[in-house]
């Protein structure tokens, strides 16, 4: 049968049962647009937060000092820990998996000054490894700081965004000078805006960072604070912690089992959990929408049984005539599919708009920059269209399958 004739006797039916068919589209498309709203509402949810949670970097370990809890080689337990300056370098030495590696120093209430405002805020002494570590990125027109400055040691700062709004407000920071209790730096840089779920000793917008160097010949730190790393296959961090806690015990006298001598924060385990949650979150979504688009199947169903119902004798006079069973079972199905996609293509349609659309309002919320905004991806449309395609199958297999096997003889008596 050809599908233009197939489309004629779609388009009659509809004529004749024009309200059931019309209550069943917009069953579909009400459907259809249920799963891809929350299946989208989902995928923003899943990108945005991904995206903050990589906001203090990605792919990396942060290490702090401990205090051993076990005798090692005549040495009691309770001895303290601390890293040095010196650990960094040694430690991407000898582990080949460490990508880059750099120290940090940190202090809490340093004073700053500029004209008439005098704040007291936290600064950290860092390498030049952090831009990328860490995402200390900075805005158009300044810089982070950078090996020569390490060198000479040089009294500059690179400040996070928020701390630049209550220092400076709308001025241009880049190459004024503020007293940091009583000395005074030159502002390099201001680190962009950017969403931080998770930190260690502060959020960077509030930081002032200078560089480790002159941290150190200021304030006279004997330790670092913690040391931060990042791997080249973020599925070896685990090999790296074990190397650490060999090289790190071998140099300052400690069992390598001991998990207290070092505390290490794996980042990426926690990026796997966050992951696997967002995922369940889109996959419980998910199963909402399509029991929604599951009742309106159902209704798809429905009208194919009342459509056979009323056309037995139809059915029976074609088999009469000599068409096979194949040729009633296609016809019912492609029927019933018709409706389906008819459905579920406005559904979409309207789905897509309504997301794009509300990506263009302006709305300034910290709550949407934080959640994202949801966002209809190709993924998503294909699995649209496979549960559309599923569902039209179903809903007109067994109507086409009762279709087929009505009697000619019995069909041309039926009134």
């Amino acid at each position: 049968m050809h599908l233009i004739t197939i489309y004629n006797m779609f388009v009659r039916d509809f004529r004749k049962q024009r309200k059931r068919i019309t209550l069943t589209l917009i069953a579909l498309m009400w459907g259809t647009i249920s799963i891809m709203l929350l299946l989208a509402f989902g995928e923003g949810l899943h990108y945005q937060l991904s995206l903050n949670q990589k906001g203090m970097g990605s792919n990396i370990g942060v290490m702090w000092a401990g205090q051993t809890s076990i005798p090692f080689k005549g040495m009691g337990k309770g001895r303290r820990i601390h890293l040095y300056k010196e650990d960094p370098a040694f430690l991407a030495e000898r582990i080949p998996e460490i990508r880059t590696i750099g120290g940090e120093y940190s202090r809490w209430g340093v004073r700053l000054k500029y004209r008439d405002k005098l704040l007291s805020e936290h600064c950290t002494g860092i390498p030049p490894e952090f831009e990328e570590m860490r995402h200390h990125i900075p805005q158009a027109g300044g810089r982070m700081i950078n090996q020569l400055d390490m060198d000479a040691k040089r009294r500059v700062a690179f400040i996070g965004s928020q701390l630049k709004e209550r220092l400076f407000e709308d001025e241009d920071p880049i190459g004024k000078v503020v007293m940091m209790n009583n000395m005074p730096f030159t502002i390099i840089g201001v680190m962009i805006e950017k969403m931080q779920m998770s930190n260690y000793e502060g959020m960077d917008e509030d930081v002032i960072a200078i560089p480790a160097t002159t941290f150190k010949a200021i304030f006279g730190d004997a330790y670092l604070d913690d040391i931060v790393y990042k791997a080249h296959d973020p599925n070896q961090m685990a090999v790296i912690e074990k190397k650490i806690f060999e090289a790190m015990g071998q140099r300052y006298k400690f069992d390598p089992a001991d998990d207290r001598a070092l505390s290490i924060w794996d980042t990426v385990e926690g990026q796997k959990e966050m992951s696997n949650m967002l995922m369940g979150i889109k996959v419980f979504l998910g199963i909402i929408g399509f029991l929604t688009l599951l009742i309106a199947g159902v209704g798809v169903a429905n009208i194919m049984y009342v459509s056979i119902r009323e056309r037995t004798r139809e059915i029976g006079i074609k088999m009469a005539v000599g068409a096979r069973r194949a040729v009633i079972l296609w016809q019912f199905l492609i029927e019933a599919m018709m409706i389906t996609f008819l459905g579920g293509f406005f559904g979409m349609a309207i789905s897509w708009a309504l997301t794009e659309g509300f990506k263009k309002v302006p709305i300034d919320s910290d709550v949407l920059e934080f959640m994202g905004r949801p966002t209809v991806s190709p993924e998503i449309g294909l699995i649209v269209i496979a549960i559309l395609g599923l569902m039209g199958l179903f809903s007109g297999l067994f109507p086409a399958l009762r279709a087929a096997s009505v009697s000619p003889v019995e069909s041309l008596r039926y009134e």
